[in-house]
């Protein structure tokens, strides 16, 4: 194995932050705050019907309001709105209706499963998702700092409770996107109903050790961390091999992957977007797997029936033969195969009846 070294560098980097819970818990007013300690131009995507615009008395910020359906689409159109006026900050609020609101994803994928697919979701899947990545991608690669918020719910399983008896137990808050969304983020604040403090289910910056309340001062912290070099140090020559043979094996053409995203190589890569980026080609690698093996079952399926369907018309010719050269067909035909004994069987049985056997 070659292992590289290079110079250690220290760059600046933009936000990616998701801040989840449950409706009510103030996502939007942290989100809103967050921004206003980073400072500048902040522009709000409202999908909650002006919502945001109860909190204009908390700071200046523009708001577009995005109407359904709710697709990849006008998401990413919306980021890049606020990256052409020259926002420093957009603010997704909520990005949950991306991927259960109306015409969301997952709407998107039961139509197109209905209609065109023909009950095959796996297929409708095929085209939803690669949306749902660009929708991804367009958060990761924007050159402005995004700040999403996501509904979330108490996730809860049936576990034994011994006598036969069954009971429920809570897992936790889990965000109404899909899953591994947060793999996406470069930090990712659950926000609790009630208190309103914020607890860090993922953390690159090493900020949010304990819970806390979202303030102006968070929005602060964060905006130092950012441009203190820290944040966006490229990858390592092994991480470079790591990420290069991933891509191989997922089939990802690398140079086009570099020139989408303007980089000279892929040891360009972020620091902070390499596990992400890691984690989604290896999803990307299990679904060409189950796809492969999907179609291999189909492949063996249809195989199947056409074989059946051959075994029944074989029977019929078997019966209807007029001399014993007529046997040698299907007796040939079906070797091999599991109606190989049966179809020899049916083949003496004929010949027996006629007297071709003497």
């Amino acid at each position: 194995m070659t292992v590289f070294f290079k110079k250690a560098e220290r760059k600046n980097a933009k936000l990616r932050l998701a801040l989840a819970g449950p409706t009510g818990a103030g996502k939007t007013l942290g989100a809103l705050l967050i921004a206003k300690g980073m400072g500048g131009k902040v522009a709000v995507v409202d999908t909650e019907n002006s919502s945001a615009e109860l909190y204009a008395d908390v700071m200046d910020f523009d708001s577009a309001n995005l109407q359904p359906p709710y697709s990849p689409d006008k998401f990413i159109a919306a980021i890049q709105a606020a990256e052409n006026a020259g926002y420093t900050t957009v603010i997704l609020d909520s990005i949950t209706h991306e991927w259960s609101g109306v015409g969301g994803c997952l709407e998107m994928v039961d139509a197109l499963g209905k209609g065109k697919f023909k009950g095959n979701t796996w297929g409708a899947w095929s085209e939803i998702t690669p949306k749902h990545r660009k929708f991804i991608d367009a958060m990761l690669h924007s050159s402005i700092n995004v700040i999403v918020t996501m509904r979330s719910k108490m996730d809860t399983v049936q576990v034994d409770a011994g006598g036969g008896k069954k009971k429920v137990e809570k897992l936790g808050l889990k965000s109404e996107q899909r899953d591994g969304i947060e793999y996406e983020f470069t930090t990712v604040l659950d926000i609790t109903h009630g208190d309103n403090y914020a607890v860090a289910t993922k953390d690159r910056t090493g900020l949010f050790i304990q819970p806390e309340q979202i303030t102006e001062q968070t929005g602060v912290k964060l905006a130092q961390w950012l441009s203190s070099g820290s944040a966006d140090s490229t990858i390592n020559g092994n991480q470079f091999l790591e990420l290069e043979q991933l891509m191989t094996e997922a089939g990802i053409d690398i140079d086009k992957y570099c020139a989408k995203r303007k980089l000279n190589s892929l040891q360009d890569v972020r620091q902070q977007v390499f596990e992400e980026t890691c984690a989604s080609i290896r999803r990307i690698i299990e679904q060409k797997a189950q796809a492969n093996q999907q179609s291999e079952q189909q492949l063996q399926n249809e195989h199947e029936a056409l074989l059946e369907s051959e075994y029944q018309k074989a029977l019929q010719a078997i019966q209807s033969a007029q001399a014993a050269a007529d046997l040698q067909y299907p007796a040939e035909y079906f070797k091999g195969t599991k109606y190989e004994q049966t179809i020899l069987n049916a083949c003496q049985a004929k010949s027996d009846m006629e007297g071709w056997s003497a």
